[in-house]
């Protein structure tokens, strides 16, 4: 058998099998999450077969984690996290102590000590970040006003996780006569913390909105795409690294920061594109790691206790966030998105569940408990979420005026980016009078669309429901105007299948995209350099006949 190194073994075999078991549950119109998750079952320990290294799987995970945090940050500027920080800092505190009590109260039932309870409570209080933004991500709702109360929310719990952390090898010492701690240990690690995660944030406040955002234009200057690239990498991976490592705070914590002062720049956009492809493959192995640690058995040997646990994370967690959100005075629509998108646990879960059992105050039966809690809770997460949740903000006037227009659907267009292409376009649309709504899948693109008063989906064109809600079986043209030809082709057979008599009309780089497009139902695709070069030709033989 040729050689082959455990990382090397565990990359591909987690990505090939999550590629196979991901597109076998999108044709059972089941989110990929649920195949990702059964992928790391296949692959696990507890299964026979391949075994994956459960440690390099887990190591890689923290990469996604941390690249996820950093584009969240690049939209997520600090004027929306301080606008959400008097209902996130009580809401997050009062529905951990809430889901604590809960677990702690199923650990008495089984017979568990008071620690053990305690740790079995807040691993079941905390939610995961990649399932949060993914549910939020899917839905468009990362720049609503629930979405920037969910994650400041999350930003509260990872906190809230730093601080116990830290604190429970003190409190296991403290209440063991055989290794009793100094008086005020716990109070001097607390206040410890505190300073620690103050030092950060002040740091990057201070230091960081200026040395970030020169390296990054510096590295603009020097034209290499590469080298932006490999910046961008290098100050999500190495800020966050930096921020474990000096002040003690979470690797995604860190991270968010670095994207939030980063978001403040014009470079925001393309830094979040260049993050993108890295930032999806990574989050696909955080979803492995964690199906590589269930170990099916616990659904015979303790079908009781894990029914229990996963109504405390479906159930009662849910319900104490929803009666938050709605005694700070939110309507139903912004609690049951937030609500939902809590309804479930993940990587803070398994360091607490791997942190209580070594230092022998949770048993194992309760971090094969937890485990099963995340797995069971992140399937059932978005359809839960689905059932709830609604896409993007209630429309502004400007939307519903443009909306009005639409109505009839009168030679309606629908236009696929806001660019710098799309934005030319849509200028020309609004100047003709002509109805057309935008489809947009970055956020802070879509905003600046918005406030011209245009009808905008913020959405990705390669899912059919945004091409519905973009009214595409109703319209009469569709104008692709962004770069990516091939991806092109994809959103054109989806459209094609809602409205065949659609007239299509898109951009193209390459004379291969020109025939990909054309062969998969393009009516009319425009080269760009063709197109340019045509109009120089034009402008140069009109200076000559003037000069003549």
């Amino acid at each position: 058998m040729p050689h082959y190194t455990p990382l090397i073994g565990t990359i591909v075999t987690a990505l090939v099998a999550a590629f196979a078991l991901g597109a076998v549950a999108l044709k059972l119109r089941v989110s990929p999450i649920a195949g990702y998750l059964l992928a790391g079952v296949l692959i696990g320990p507890f299964t026979p077969g391949f075994v994956a290294h459960s440690g390099i799987a887990t190591e890689l995970a923290e990469i996604g984690v941390i690249l996820l945090m950093f584009g969240v940050g690049l939209h997520f500027s600090l004027k929306d996290l301080l606008s959400v920080w008097r209902i996130a800092v009580p809401g997050a505190v009062v529905q951990i102590a809430v889901a604590t009590t809960m677990g702690w109260g199923l650990s008495q039932f089984l017979g568990w000590s008071l620690m053990a309870g305690i740790v079995f409570g807040l691993a079941l209080s905390v939610a995961s970040t990649v399932v949060l933004l993914r549910a939020l991500e899917a839905r468009a709702l990362v720049q609503t006003e629930r979405g920037r109360i969910a994650v400041g929310w999350l930003i509260v719990e990872d906190l809230a996780m730093v601080l116990a952390l830290v604190l429970l090898p003190v409190v296991a010492a403290a209440v063991d006569p055989a290794k009793a701690a100094a008086p005020g240990a716990i109070v001097t690690a607390i206040v410890m913390t505190l300073l620690k995660v103050t030092g950060f944030v002040t740091l990057m406040l201070v230091v960081g909105r200026r040395v970030i955002p020169w390296a990054l234009h510096w590295v603009v200057h020097t034209g290499s795409r590469e080298l932006f690239r490999l910046a961008v990498l290098a100050i999500a991976l190495g800020v966050a690294f930096g921020a474990a490592l000096a002040f003690d705070v979470s690797f995604a914590l860190g991270a968010f920061f670095a994207g939030m002062i980063l978001g403040e720049t014009p470079l925001s956009r393309r830094a979040a594109q260049e993050t993108l492809p890295l930032r999806d493959a990574f989050a696909v192995l955080f979803f492995v790691s964690v199906g590589m640690l269930f170990n099916p058995q616990v659904l015979v040997e303790q079908p009781g206790p894990l029914i229990a646990t996963i109504a405390i994370i479906v159930i009662g967690k849910s319900a104490a966030a929803f009666a938050i959100v709605r005694l700070f005075g939110h309507p139903n629509r912004t609690a049951a998105p937030i609500a939902a998108s809590l309804a479930q646990i993940g990587e803070f879960s398994f360091i607490l569940a791997g942190i209580g059992t070594s230092l022998n105050i949770l048993p194992s039966e309760g971090r094969d408990l937890i485990l099963a809690g995340a797995i069971l809770s992140i399937m059932v997460n978005p359809f839960l979420f689905g059932a709830v949740a609604g896409r993007g903000e209630e429309p502004s006037p400007a939307q519903e005026r443009e909306a009005a227009r639409e109505e009839a659907r009168e030679d309606h267009v629908v236009l696929i980016g806001a660019g710098r292409v799309g934005r030319l376009i849509a200028e020309g649309l609004r100047d003709a009078g002509r109805a057309f709504v935008v489809i947009e899948d970055q956020a802070d693109t879509a905003r600046t669309a918005q406030a011209h008063g245009w009808s905008v989906v913020l959405g990705n064109a390669l899912d059919p429901n945004v091409l519905r809600d973009a009214g595409v079986a109703e319209a009469t043209k569709l104008l692709i105007a962004i770069p990516g030809g091939f991806e092109a082709g994809a959103i054109v057979q989806h459209a094609r299948g809602m409205n065949a008599g659609l007239y299509i009309l898109s951009r193209a780089h390459s004379a291969e995209e020109v025939q990909y497009l054309t062969r998969h139902g393009v009516d009319q695709v425009v080269l760009g350099e063709e197109e340019l070069a045509r109009t120089m030709l034009r402008r140069a033989e009109e200076q000559r006949l003037q000069e003549a």
